[in-house]
């Protein structure tokens, strides 16, 4: 395979025309991944889980929508401003039995939340229906994670 370096770039306005950055007009799925650590511990559980300990959780949230005039449905950077606001901020290194609401700190009590909180700032934000909130995975271990989809959340816009 032979490799070039290109000897001029593309610009807008001569090589390409604003009418044609879109190339589709179908819905896609954008997704980004986060981590971060707390600690917790679980009531009612018989277990090692039962005392105060930590993880580092990985956090997937997968939003669908079409695309803008650019070929674009939500940039990256806002999916990264919005989960920072409300999830990151709220809950890297810290107890996580202290700053969420009254709940058992299981992964499935928190991706609920999660995405309660994701689908609020897209509201908040005026991007909603426009674009959906598909999907929030939480990992809890690199094998182990608890999902919620829009569906199971009742989440029916744009169907």
């Amino acid at each position: 395979m032979e490799y070039e370096i290109p000897t001029k770039v593309q610009k807008l306005g001569s090589d390409i025309q604003a009418d044609q950055l879109k190339y589709h007009d179908r819905e896609v799925l954008v997704s980004k991944e986060f981590t971060f650590d707390s600690a917790h511990h679980l009531h009612c559980y018989e277990g090692k889980c039962k005392s105060l300990h930590g993880h580092t959780y990985k956090l997937q949230v997968i939003m669908r929508g079409k695309v803008d005039h650019r070929g674009i449905t939500i940039d990256f950077s806002d999916i990264k401003r919005i989960a920072k606001e409300r999830i990151m901020d709220r809950l890297d290194h810290r107890y996580l039995n202290d700053v969420l609401p009254l709940m058992n700190t299981t992964a499935e009590n928190m991706v609920v939340w999660m995405y309660e909180q994701l689908i609020d700032a897209l509201r908040a934000e005026g991007l909603y229906p426009k674009i959906k909130l598909e999907e929030v995975r939480l990992w809890e271990t690199p094998t182990s994670y608890a999902a919620v989809t829009a569906a199971m959340m009742g989440d029916t816009a744009g169907e």
